[in-house]
C-alpha cells in the first residue's frame, strides 16, 4: 500500500476498498507490475486497459487512465474515442482494442481470423498472451471497483466517466 500512495501521492480509494482482502490487492499489483514490464508499449497497454475499463464500465478505471493518457500527451482523439467505445483511427492501435475485445468476448478462444488480424499489425504471439495478462489484471480491477463501489478519488475527478452514449 506504501507503495501505492508513493505512485499517486495519496492512497486511492480502489486501492483501499482492495485491501479487504490483502491477496487481492497483492495479486492486482503483482499481476500489474508484470504487465507494466511486457513487450507492450505503454500506449498499448492504457489502450488495452481503457478498453476493458469501457466494456466492463469501471469508472474509476476510466476515469484513472484517461488521466495517465492526458498526462502522457497522448492524442485527444485517441482518448475520446477509447472512451466511447469507438474504432481508433491508427490501425495499429485499434487492432489492439479489437484483439482485446475479442479476447474478453471468447473468453480466450480467439479463432484463426482474429489471431491473424492481430499478428499482421506487427504484434507477435507473445503480445497476444500479453494482452491475457492485462486482460486478467484488468478484470482483478475492474471487477473489485465495481462490487465496493469505489468512489472517484478528487484527483481524478476531471476525467469522470458515466459510460458510452
Amino acid at each position: 500500500m506504501a507503495a501505492i500512495e508513493g505512485k499517486f501521492g495519496f492512497l486511492p480509494a480502489p486501492a483501499a476498498l482492495m485491501s479487504e482482502s490483502p491477496e487481492l490487492l497483492q495479486a492486482f499489483t503483482r499481476s500489474n507490475a508484470l504487465f507494466e514490464r511486457s513487450t507492450l508499449t505503454e500506449l498499448e497497454r492504457e489502450v488495452l486497459v481503457l478498453t476493458i475499463a469501457t466494456r466492463n464500465e469501471c469508472h474509476v478505471c476510466v476515469a484513472l487512465h484517461t488521466a495517465s493518457l492526458t498526462r502522457a500527451a497522448a492524442p485527444a482523439e485517441l482518448v475520446a474515442a477509447l472512451r466511447a467505445r469507438q474504432p481508433l483511427t491508427d490501425p495499429r492501435l485499434d487492432a489492439i482494442r479489437v484483439f482485446t475485445l475479442a479476447v474478453l468476448d471468447a473468453a480466450g478462444g480467439v479463432d484463426e481470423e482474429q489471431m491473424r488480424a492481430f499478428l499482421e499489425r506487427g504484434f507477435t504471439r507473445r503480445n497476444a498472451l500479453e494482452v491475457v495478462l492485462g486482460v486478467g489484471t484488468y478484470t482483478l480491477s475492474t471487477f473489485a471497483n465495481r462490487m465496493t463501489e469505489a468512489p472517484l478519488d478528487p484527483p481524478f475527478a476531471p476525467f469522470a466517466w458515466e459510460g458510452a452514449a
